[in-house]
This record gives C-alpha cells, sequence and structure tokens, in this order.
C-alpha cells in the first residue's frame, strides 16, 4: 500500500509538520516520492512513525530518538545497541511512573481529607 501525506496524518495523528520536520532532522529515512514529487509512504513507514509515536509520547528526547533511527538504519548489527537504548528508556519510564504514582497518592490523601471536611 501506498499513502499519501494526508493519509498518513490520517493514520498516524502527527500533523505534516511533524512529518516534514522528522524528515528533515533524519528520524524518517528514504521517503519515496511520486512522479509529481509528493511524498509517498509506505506501511512499513506507518509503522515506523507508530514506534516513533511511542517513543515521543513516552518522553524519549529526539537526540535519542535520532540515535535509535541511526542505529535502526544499522541493520541486524545494532540490534544489541538498539536493545539497551529501549532497555534505558524503559528504565527512565518505570522511573517516571512510581513518581506519579506517589503524587497520585498525595493527591488522593488531599481528596479523602477534603472529604472529612465536608463530612461526606
Amino acid at each position: 500500500m501506498r499513502y499519501t501525506p494526508r493519509e498518513v496524518v490520517d493514520k498516524t495523528g502527527f500533523t505534516l509538520d511533524t512529518l516534514r520536520y522528522y524528515e528533515r532532522i533524519g528520524l524518517l529515512d528514504d521517503i519515496d516520492r511520486n512522479a509529481g514529487g509528493q511524498r509517498v509512504f509506505s506501511d512499513d513507514d506507518i509503522a515506523w512513525l507508530e514506534i516513533l509515536r511511542c517513543l515521543r509520547d513516552t518522553g524519549m528526547p529526539i537526540a535519542r530518538m535520532l540515535r535509535y533511527a541511526e542505529l535502526a538504519r544499522g541493520g541486524d548489527a545494532t540490534f544489541a545497541e538498539r536493545a539497551e537504548l529501549l532497555e534505558e528508556h524503559d528504565r527512565e519510564i518505570e522511573a517516571k511512573i512510581a513518581a506519579l504514582r506517589e503524587e497520585q497518592t498525595r493527591i488522593r490523601h488531599k481528596i479523602e481529607w477534603y472529604h472529612s471536611e465536608l463530612g461526606d
């Protein structure tokens, strides 16, 4: 399958500006173009964008996303480095989740206090 940029926006939720930006900085590589020069995306491009969305949404900095993209272009020989990079990111996500849980506990205690003051 081939997709126009508009279809990719609809499928991924990225904006056209983000797609252009990702291509310009090297997160998207080798995007085909049609005879009119318009970008044409493949299913593999969509799958790659889904990975980028996951990394972005979980707080990975652009510089590390670029490093991951660079490693991915390196083929099978970079599996260990990619796994290490993702494992490090996973540990950071776990730490953020733990910190959020602590803050959520504080908020819940405050809610309980308000309810007790209101006589609920």
